[in-house]
Formats: structure tokens, C-alpha cells, sequence
């Protein structure tokens, strides 16, 4: 997941952050609204609001594991009380608090996740991680093995990761609120090195967790991994590898991530909602004050929400991939033509969703417990729950992306050719590019709208 990540951030510093930025967008549907209007906009902000939801249940999962472990505290509390912190300071202090918090939270999580690891590495239960990466020793070996039947199953997830990160709110957040273009690049770029170079520790954990003889500590046999306790593996060896006071700061590495990410997941989810929807098909004339009050009720509908999911039980790696999922075969596609393909239009657009949706549906979702329709090779029956090995996720989002560019090239020759009459498009096809500013309701940009960080930085009433 390093991997993904430098790959996702370096996308998006070379390929996204200078067109969203030059054109002082506010949020990333702006573009799909300018171009496509506001109908077609709302079919697609549900998939990304949908993904920000679960991206919020992901981290309180995370949390809520965490601390049950170290802290012998409840679930149900520990994500309730992470929960209520986060909203609470997000409401307070909006952009301003994801900003300055981030940086506080970031040196944090980089200092006491190292910190942790000489501990982990040097307790006497643990071999050297060198001599189990390959070869099993007291478990198998941390370095796994890519069975043949899995390869469609990593192909997808890892694109998934590494693709659909670029049609996240979030990261087009934090771009758009950018002084200048330059700054937006270099924030991609310097995202890149750092989300590599923090996962690293979580890597040597892992590593000394499969390394270690559990027999030898307060744990017992047998290990975590037999258990089926894999996924709360860093708590676990920070709770019986390392001093109380040592793991204690590990504990204060996770929450610190959990509220960088979810302050940001919040107002992302809220931004979307209050100008994409709110102000465009609700209330038009919507006053700044009343603006900021949406945002605070929809910054708390979304807490509480995905506060909820995180109780359902799930593991937060299934709801981390599953957010990004929805937006990678919907909205990915979308996002790449109406920046880089001039001549897409509604109808493509329309059709594009209509493939990339249905083909999700039909592949099934085990998490969601709902059935594939679609047995694509290598379709396997595990604990009564169909799996697709099949890049079947990939597949939906290419053919979303073909169908958006050949319905829109179609559409465009018929009308524009006089092959079809002008009155029957109905749907108004736009093929120019999408124009920077923000749109009324029947299209026209208006370029007195606020610059892109203006809306989030205060909150207040």
C-alpha cells in the first residue's frame, strides 16, 4: 500500500493538480457540473459521497480495534468517544483545523510509529526478520506467496488503490485550497515521499509479528494469524512487544492518524454536499451564513453515519478498499474525460455510468453480501461467499471509459452533422471543455465565485 500511495500521489501531481487548480474549482464534481449540469451531477456525487462515508466507518474501525486491544477499552466507546473529538474540532475550526491539526498529527505519527519499532525488533521473543522473510521459521514466512488463481484479485485491488485515489474528494481538497498551481504539484509530490517513507514502520511490524514466538509472550499460543486476529496485528505486538509506556505512544500514532483522516473525510463529504447539491438544486440563493450551517450538519450526518458502520464489525482493510472501489469504476472514468477528452458530453457520460455501474452490481460484493450475477473466471466459492479472482473492478471501469468516449464521439458526429436534428437532443450535449468558475442552473459560469478554499476555511456562524 506504499506502493499504491506514491503512485496515486505522483498521478495526481503530474496529471490532475494543474487542470483542477488553474481553474479555481471548488469541488471535484465543479467540472462535471459546468459541463454536464446539475441532474447528471447528483447520479454521480452519490458514489462519492457514498465512498467518503465508508472511508470514515474504515478509520473508526481502525481506532476502535486499536484501543480495544492496548487500552482493554470497549469497541462502542473508543469509537464513539474518537468520533465526537473529531466532529467536534472539525465543526470548530473547519479547513483550518484539517491544516494545522495535520501537521501536528503528522509529526506525531512519523516519530512514535519509529519509535516503536527498535523495541519490537530487539524484544528477545522475535527473530531476525532477515532469516522468516523467506523461510519458515516459527510461522510461515512474512514475505507471502502470489498464488497464480490470485493474481486478478492483487491486479485489481492494487489499481484500485492506486487509481482511485485521484477521484477522492479529499485529495482534490486539499489541491484546490492550494495557494497556486506550484503549490497543489508540489503538495502531490511531497505526498508521495511521505506516505512511503510513514508506511514503512507498519511494514517491519508486521514483519516482526510474523517473526516472533507468541508462546514466549504474555500472549500466548497460538499466534494472531491463527487466531484470525491478523488485522489487529499492530495493536497486538504494540500491547505484548514492547513497554507499556512504548505502546502507549503507538496508541497515540493511530488515533493521530485516524483524526488527520477523518477531519478531512468530513468536510470533504460536507463540501460536496452543500455546493454540488445544497446550493445548486436546493437553495439557490443560500447565504454564506447559511451555507456554513449545512456544512456543519452535514459534516455531523456523515460522523454519525459512518460512526455507525464502524459497529457493523468489519474489518477497517475491506472498508478502505470498498470506498475506494465505488468512486475507482464510477467516478474515475468520469473525472479522466471531462479533463482530458473535450469531445465527452452527457450522453456519454450517462452511458458511462449506466455500464460502469451495472457491471459493478452484477460482479458482486461480499462485503455488502450481495451475490455476483456475473461468474467471470476463476469466480470461487469461499465459507459460502462467491469471490471474483477476475479484475472484474478494472473491467468496469475501462468499459465505463470506453462507453463515455465512443456514445460521446457517436452523439456529437449525429447531431453536429445534421444526421439527427438538433431538437432531439434533449440532453443539451456539451462537447467544449469544461469552463472554470461555477455554474447557475442553466449553465452559465459565474466568475465572481469565491476561490476554492474561501467556502471551508471558517465554519462559524
Amino acid at each position: 500500500m506504499p506502493v499504491d500511495y506514491l503512485l496515486n500521489f505522483l498521478l495526481g501531481g503530474i496529471f490532475f493538480a494543474k487542470p483542477m487548480r488553474e481553474k479555481e474549482y471548488v469541488t471535484m464534481m465543479d467540472p462535471f457540473q459546468l459541463k454536464y449540469g446539475n441532474i447528471l451531477t447528483s447520479a454521480l456525487l452519490i458514489p462519492a459521497l457514498i465512498g467518503d462515508v465508508l472511508w470514515v466507518a474504515c478509520i473508526m474501525a481502525s481506532l476502535g480495534g486499536t484501543m480495544s486491544v492496548i487500552l482493554d477499552l470497549s469497541s462502542f466507546y473508543s469509537i464513539c468517544i474518537s468520533a465526537a473529538v473529531a466532529i467536534i474540532y472539525t465543526l470548530l475550526g473547519g479547513m483550518l483545523s484539517v491544516a494545522y491539526t495535520d501537521v501536528i498529527q503528522l509529526i506525531f505519527i512519523f516519530f512514535s510509529l519509529w519509535l516503536c519499532v527498535p523495541f519490537l525488533m530487539l524484544n528477545p521473543a522475535s527473530t531476525d526478520i532477515t532469516l522468516t522473510a523467506f523461510n519458515g521459521t516459527l510461522q510461515a514466512p512474512w514475505i507471502g506467496k502470489l498464488e497464480p488463481d490470485d493474481v486478478g484479485l492483487w491486479i485489481d485491488d492494487f489499481l484500485i488503490l492506486s487509481l482511485g485515489g485521484l477521484a477522492i474528494q479529499a485529495m482534490h481538497q486539499r489541491i484546490l485550497s492550494a495557494a497556486s498551481t506550484k503549490d497543489a504539484q508540489v503538495i502531490c509530490f511531497a505526498a508521495a515521499g511521505f506516505s512511503s517513507i510513514m508506511g514503512i514502520p507498519s511494514v517491519l511490524i508486521g514483519a516482526v509479528a510474523a517473526s516472533t514466538d507468541w508462546n514466549m509472550t504474555s500472549y500466548g499460543s497460538p499466534s494472531p494469524y491463527d487466531r484470525g486476529e491478523a488485522g489487529k496485528i499492530l495493536p497486538i505486538a504494540l500491547q505484548h512487544l514492547t513497554p507499556s509506556y512504548i505502546s502507549i505512544m503507538g496508541i497515540g500514532a493511530v488515533a493521530a492518524a485516524v483524526m488527520s483522516s477523518m477531519d478531512s473525510c468530513l468536510l470533504s463529504a460536507a463540501s460536496l454536499f452543500t455546493n454540488n447539491i445544497y446550493r445548486t438544486l436546493i437553495r439557490k440563493q443560500a447565504s454564506d451564513r447559511e451555507m456554513h450551517r449545512v456544512i456543519k450538519i452535514s459534516v455531523l450526518v456523515v460522523g454519525l453515519v459512518g460512526m455507525g458502520l464502524a459497529f457493523t464489525g468489519n474489518n477497517a482493510l475491506a472498508f478502505w478498499i470498498l470506498s475506494t472501489d465505488i468512486v475507482y469504476t464510477v467516478i474515475f472514468p468520469q473525472l479522466v474525460c471531462v479533463l482530458f477528452f473535450p469531445m465527452s458530453n452527457t450522453y456519454g457520460a450517462v452511458g458511462g455510468y449506466i455500464v460502469g455501474m451495472t457491471l459493478r452490481l452484477m460482479s458482486g460484493e461480499p462485503l455488502l453480501y450481495l451475490p455476483p450475477v456475473i461468474h467471470f473466471p476463476g469466480c470461487r466459492l469461499i465459507d459460502g461467499v462467491y469471490v471474483q479472482h477476475f479484475p472484474c473492478r478494472t473491467l468496469a471501469m475501462l468499459l465505463s471509459l470506453c462507453a463515455i468516449i465512443l456514445i460521446s464521439y457517436a452523439t456529437s458526429l449525429l447531431f453536429e452533422n445534421g444526421f439527427l436534428p438538433k431538437r432531439w437532443d434533449v440532453l443539451q450535449a456539451r462537447t467544449h471543455s469544461a469552463p472554470s468558475g461555477s455554474a447557475d442552473e442553466e449553465g452559465h459560469v459565474d466568475d465572481k465565485h469565491p476561490a476554492a478554499s474561501d467556502q471551508l476555511l471558517d465554519t462559524s456562524c
